[in-house]
């Protein structure tokens, strides 16, 4: 195992270099980088994503970047609405951004950065990347930790008393409300949430907004903890959703499918009771593939799956981060948000691998390849 281990954690070097490389050259095509966020800024043609940039990153340059004349207008920009800027202007915007140096270079320096857990500070904010996440992660863990934790703990009994009744009316009711469940958007239903429980149209028991009440700070400990659920209960519902269908559906057939088998028809030949099957033997073998979608749910819940919720209840986490410093090209964040998420997924990933062989010993990684 050890050896496996090793293969794995060395084989993540390439896999994260090539997730990065790929980020960077899309990210060199793209329209509208920092520099000309800047220039439509101090030229008033900002609009949507890129008015929300506070202030403009070049100090006193806005001051005097602006320039009448037909020598500066004739002045032939790579930039898209530069035309009546400073050159020069335009100039020490490319060095504060680091684009006066050559690509190649740009990368092997953020690479170099990143292997260090150096990640700068954000072109817009003027706040260290690292900040920004640990400001944001609070909102992104309460709801991927407890929206995972509850998927689990009520689609994996449901899926194995789906499996066990299968063809029954339980069976048939159950997989009805899932499959709706599963077809319905979770941002729709989050409006819907609203609308009915957040003083929309009907009751007004649940907030809208935020993580705390405002006088959180003043509450006791075992009241701040009701609020701090009584703030989490619509989000966390609306994105657990089509995570809690799909869920359910996999464990039912994952167990379906080990029932089926030869040793579960020995075992009941023995005299062994239902549980002593089901618990004994299927169990520890149909919770395998379980398993295995835990790190690719657990990532995307946790990173990518909040953004649509967060907006819909101002919850400012990691995902509304990401999405708003694609907008305004806030590459710092948006390379090293990238950076942390892969690392935690490939991490992740390791992890199941060692957990199948916890749960199963039969399983031998030190036999195959990488």
């Amino acid at each position: 195992m050890t050896a496996y281990i090793i293969r794995r954690i060395l084989f993540m070097i390439p896999t994260m270099f090539g997730i990065m490389l790929v980020a960077f050259v899309v990210v060199q095509f793209a329209p509208g980088g920092p520099v000309e966020q800047v220039i439509a800024k101090l030229t008033g043609s900002d609009t949507g994503a890129t008015s929300r940039i506070s202030g403009s990153p070049g100090g006193d340059f806005g001051n005097r970047g602006v320039q009448g004349g037909s020598q500066v207008d004739a002045v032939n920009s790579k930039y898209r609405g530069a035309q009546g800027l400073d050159p020069e202007f335009i100039k020490k915007l490319e060095t504060q951004f680091g684009f006066d140096k050559p690509a190649y270079e740009r990368f092997g320096l953020m690479l170099w950065n990143y292997i260090r857990f150096d990640f700068g500070k954000s072109y817009f904010r003027d706040v260290g990347v690292l900040q920004l996440v640990k400001e944001k992660l609070p909102v992104s863990m309460s709801l991927g930790i407890w929206m995972t934790l509850l998927t689990y703990l009520i689609s994996i009994p449901l899926g194995i008393k789906k499996a066990v009744d299968d063809g029954s009316r339980f069976d048939m009711w159950t997989s009805s409300v899932i499959i709706v469940g599963y077809a319905i958007p979770g941002f729709l239903f989050a409006i819907l949430l609203i609308i009915l429980f957040a003083g929309g149209s009907f009751f007004d028991i649940f907030p809208l907004r935020g993580l705390y009440s405002e006088n959180w700070a003043q509450l006791p400990w075992w009241q701040k903890i009701g609020d701090y659920f009584w703030h989490l209960t619509l989000p966390i519902i609306s994105m657990a959703l089509s995570a809690f269908a799909t869920m359910t559906l996999l464990t039912k057939n994952s167990f379906l499918e080990e029932i089926r088998k030869q040793y579960v028809l020995t075992a009941r030949a023995k005299g062994c009771s239902r549980n002593q099957v089901l618990y004994g033997h299927v169990f520890r073998n149909a919770m395998l593939i379980v398993i295995a979608g835990f790190p690719s749910a657990f990532v995307h819940a946790f990173f990518t799956g909040s953004l649509l919720i967060e907006t819909i209840f101002s919850l400012d986490g990691l995902g509304l981060l990401g999405f708003e410093s694609v907008l305004n090209r806030d590459y710092p964040v948006v390379f090293a948000t990238l950076y942390i998420f892969s690392l935690i997924g490939v991490v992740v990933n390791l992890l199941s691998d060692l957990t199948y062989t916890w749960i199963d010993p039969r399983i031998d990684f030190e036999t195959r390849e990488v």
